[in-house]
């Protein structure tokens, strides 16, 4: 008998959870047609109903495997997203706040950065149309968001940014006031081309999407065009990357943003095979000292601007035949006076720009770098 009770609570139970997944589920289950499936991004689709209505779909909206997918609706009309219980918007976003300077960038790139009415640490914006706009207001950051401006400024979206989970408390608090949200996932993109993909997510809610497939197959045909140009030479340079990091040294994987740019560059990684895709490692100081000592280039040096900062900020390295041939480039060439840099801004819909500048560094030229310096 105990066990007969046992198993009816058990089914029961499992009935409930069924019924609650299926309650979930069903929200979305209308948008079956894959509207736009993308070449290079592995972080969103989009998909539509019957109706022609969207669903913006994000698989990765942070980094980490503790991952939850994000959806956003956009539905043609008030009657068509009747009885949604899910997040959507009604017809093109008009008035956004963005969490993530690469946001700006591609609203920017799509020629609506007037649409923006809310941003998160406005002083490291570089694009000056929104930096000197006092329209466009200071949200402020996580647990410090100014909700009450958030209210003032009657946003139609907040674009997030997650580290590697859900900020439970920023999305329990713009559910609470009723403001839609959505997470973006850009950054966690290995692929140049991926990252600059998420343009046209950002089209999608802007009501532009064709505008949107248009600016990025530009993007990508330049891309290809530098990489097609690229003479990879029978001993590539050896390129080493970053400055210790609160004491620890960490090198990419091989599948990495810049890995794939130095690659496609012309250059050859020097820890390329040890790390092959498990993200970012943190390799001995002994080992870093190895590594550099045969590097032919030192990519991406930490906040440093000259070769006097790289000496004072890792002593061992001071008469390493690199710093001494003075073959060390950092990506902080444009700055603003606040502290923002544009590599971390516009770069992500600029890979194209990216990467004539990596290209330009492994032939030794440095007088046209746009988004990287050479210290001197």
């Amino acid at each position: 008998m105990r066990y007969f009770i046992h198993i009816c609570v058990v089914v029961l139970i499992a009935s409930i959870s069924v019924g609650c997944m299926a309650k979930n589920g069903a929200e979305n289950d209308r948008f079956t047609a894959m509207e736009y499936a993308p070449k290079h991004a592995s972080g969103f689709a989009i998909l539509a109903d019957f109706e022609g209505n969207k669903l913006l779909r994000v698989t990765r909206p942070w980094q980490g495997e503790n991952l939850e997918e994000q959806t956003l609706a956009i539905f043609s009309s008030e009657e068509a997203a009747r009885g949604y219980n899910g997040r959507y918007i009604v017809g093109a976003a008009e008035r956004v706040v963005c969490m993530s300077t690469s946001h700006i960038a591609m609203l920017d790139i799509l020629d609506l950065a007037d649409k923006i009415v809310g941003v998160s640490g406005k002083q490291y914006v570089m694009n000056e149309r929104v930096r000197n706009n006092p329209e466009i207001k200071d949200v402020g950051y996580d647990s410090s968001l100014d909700y009450e401006q958030m209210l003032l400024l009657e946003a139609d979206l907040v674009i997030l940014y997650g580290v590697s989970a859900e900020n439970s408390a920023v999305t329990a608090k713009l559910r609470d006031l009723d403001i839609p949200y959505i997470y973006f996932g850009d950054y966690t993109e290995q692929s140049p081309l991926g990252k600059a993909e998420w343009v046209v997510a950002m089209a999608e809610i802007m009501g532009c999407r064709e505008r949107g497939e248009e600016v990025f197959a530009g993007i990508e045909e330049r891309y290809e065009a530098v990489r097609q140009s690229v003479v990879h030479a029978a001993e590539p340079p050896r390129v080493m990357l970053n400055l210790p990091y609160q004491d620890v040294w960490y090198m990419p994987s091989d599948d990495s943003y810049m890995v794939r740019l130095i690659s496609d560059a012309g250059g050859e990684y020097i820890y390329s095979g040890k790390n092959p895709t498990s993200g970012s490692k943190g390799i001995s100081l002994e080992e870093a000292v190895a590594l550099v000592s045969e590097a032919d280039i030192w990519l991406n040096v930490g906040q440093c601007i000259t070769l006097d900062e790289v000496r004072s900020s890792a002593p061992l390295f001071a008469k390493m035949d690199v710093v001494v041939r003075g073959q060390v480039y950092n990506n902080n060439r444009r700055r603003g006076e606040g502290g923002g840099s544009d590599f971390w801004e516009s770069a992500i819909v600029r890979p194209d720009v990216v990467l004539r500048d990596i290209a330009d560094i492994m032939r030794g030229k440095s007088d046209s770098l746009y988004y990287h310096r050479k210290l001197n």
